[in-house]
């Protein structure tokens, strides 16, 4: 559309791809009772204009009628976009683990309080997963004509000083690159004249505040098809003859301001990428459609979304909002999240550390939850740049969100049995201090683990103790590379070892510094370190 005044405005990216959670909300959240607690929080003392945690759970359970754990989960997610520093962060979830019962959890979570009006328009857009495709077909459509027509000239009235719709929306004057949030827009003289402000009043008047709007309005610069079709594309050294065509990798986040930078990838198939490097750092990666690839992406990220992936590994540095995992399959995710949420997957297994409880949203099927277990060498003072400590550690106690008037299937997942639990190691040499699983492994898993490890070193002093002459030896060994090597290709492992072997740096275009390589600069050694992580991953 035109821009009104030469101003663009566009709808944020966060709210909807973070906030938004991919199951339709209780009935209760529709925009009638959503009106009614935007009355009632304006007449209560307390409410008005943050909102705490304990009057939001007595009209949540007490007037709405949601369980209490639904009523957390609105709110902690809501929290989650507020873009805390990371020192309160990291303060917060030490005193979270320093509660030892449930009253004194919930004395902490009485500190927390949100901004009421944006976490009622948070509450609304929930109805984004209420849109079917027959409703939007006889014109029923979100938002509808009918809900946005005030019910009384007071309702008309958008006070200046209301900063609730910049939770959604954003802009620019004259195509500037500095991006101000809607209320600091329209602070400006001569854009409150066009938009309907009453000095008298010191409000916007609703139609004429919509018009301007509506003629200002313009596709998100910063959105998915925007970093598609303009973004920057990015190559890697390592590429598989014949599977380069299809693949689509760009990012945008030499432009795009922070909560809008992004990463996306797309169609990648039997590939083997890892970076790390600032250009991530803070983005949201979407990950679609890759099938049969190896991912490591090892820097501290804003948000991850996987969408209809199969067959693929994928090890994520801290993760600082939520990792979103959707119509997968037979996927491995390694990661360190502020919130994880799984919906419509099959057959994944999820190695997480969490503070909050993993989301099993409608559709899933055997899924495996497993702790947290690997690390690399700058793994924490990524989650100290994101405020993301090894504990609370939620990780095995899964919130399973059903359709409402549904039971959930507790059946949709399990938690993985800590004798096939194995360590995973990240093939790469890096620098930083991090040696070890932070947080260690849980009680169970590391008995399991020490115990795989003494039947390593027992199998070890059988053949030492065997005493075998030179030739023995050699037979010996070939025997067990061979066995070794029929492992590699009946697990699918021998694709993963072989991507890693350094390519001919001759063939790298060095003028490509944003490349995705097979393998980060630092670790271009020799190829006993591929063998290395071979052994590691062999069954006992």
């Amino acid at each position: 559309m035109d821009q009104g005044g030469g101003v663009a405005v566009w709808p944020r990216m966060e709210p909807f791809l973070l906030g938004a959670l991919q199951v339709a909300p209780p009935t209760k959240l529709s925009l009638h009772y959503l009106r009614k607690m935007a009355a009632y929080v304006r007449s209560r003392e307390g409410c008005f204009p943050m909102l705490g945690w304990l009057m939001w759970r007595h009209i949540a359970c007490g007037k709405l009628q949601l369980p209490e754990d639904l009523a957390w989960l609105y709110f902690e997610t809501f929290d989650l976009l507020a873009g805390h520093p990371a020192e309160e962060r990291l303060e917060w979830a030490e005193n979270l683990s320093q509660c030892s019962s449930p009253r004194e959890l919930d004395r902490q979570r009485s500190k927390l309080c949100v901004d009421t009006l944006q976490f009622l328009l948070f509450l609304y857009i929930q109805q984004l997963n209420r849109v079917s495709l027959r409703t939007s077909l006889i014109g029923e459509e979100w938002p509808s004509p009918r809900s946005r027509s005030p019910s009384s000239d007071r309702e008309a009235k958008t006070s200046s000083q209301n900063k609730g719709l910049s939770l959604l929306l954003e802009g620019s004057v004259s195509r500037g690159r500095n991006v101000h949030p809607i209320h600091k827009l329209l602070s400006r003289a001569p854009l409150q004249t066009q938009a309907g402000y009453s000095k008298l009043s010191r409000s916007f008047s609703l139609h004429p505040l919509l018009a301007w709007l509506r003629q200002a309005l313009v596709p998100n610069p910063f959105g998915m098809s925007t970093c598609l079709r303009s973004g920057k594309k990015l190559a890697w050294a390592q590429q598989v003859e014949g599977a380069m065509k299809r693949a689509k990798i760009a990012r945008n986040t030499h432009t795009a301001p922070p909560g809008s930078k992004m990463v996306l990838m797309s169609q990648v198939f039997r590939q083997t990428l890892a970076k790390d490097s600032d250009k991530l750092a803070g983005a949201n990666v979407k990950i679609h459609r890759c099938s049969d690839a190896f991912i490591y992406l090892l820097s501290p990220l804003r948000s991850v979304s996987l969408d209809k992936c199969r067959n693929s590994t994928v090890v994520l540095g801290p993760i600082e909002t939520s990792i979103h995992i959707q119509s997968c399959e037979n996927v491995k995710v390694v990661c360190v999240a502020g919130r994880l949420a799984i919906g419509s997957s099959s057959y994944c297994t999820i190695h997480a550390l969490t503070p909050t409880r993993p989301l099993l949203l409608p559709g899933n099927t055997a899924l495996t939850l497993g702790p947290f277990h690997t690390h690399y060498p700058s793994l924490e003072d990524h989650m100290a740049s994101v405020g993301l400590a090894v504990v609370p550690n939620a990780w095995d106690q899964p919130f399973l969100v059903g359709v409402e008037g549904t039971i959930p299937d507790p059946g949709s997942y399990r938690l993985l049995p800590p004798a096939e639990f194995c360590p995973l190691v990240v093939p790469f040499r890096m620098e930083g201090d991090t040696c070890e699983v932070p947080g260690g492994l849980p009680s169970l898993y590391q008995k399991a683990h020490e115990e795989r490890e003494k039947s390593v070193q027992d199998w070890q002093k059988m053949v030492k103790d065997a005493h075998l002459n030179k030739e023995q030896r050699r037979q010996f060994q070939a025997l067990v590379e061979q066995k070794f090597h029929e492992w590699l290709l009946e697990s699918g492992h021998r694709q993963e070892l072989d991507s890693l072997i350094p390519p001919c740096i001759a063939s790298q275009d060095p003028s490509d510094s944003d490349s995705l390589e097979a393998r980060t600069n630092d670790t271009r050694q020799e190829g006993t370190s591929i063998r290395e992580v071979g052994q590691t991953r062999l069954p006992c």
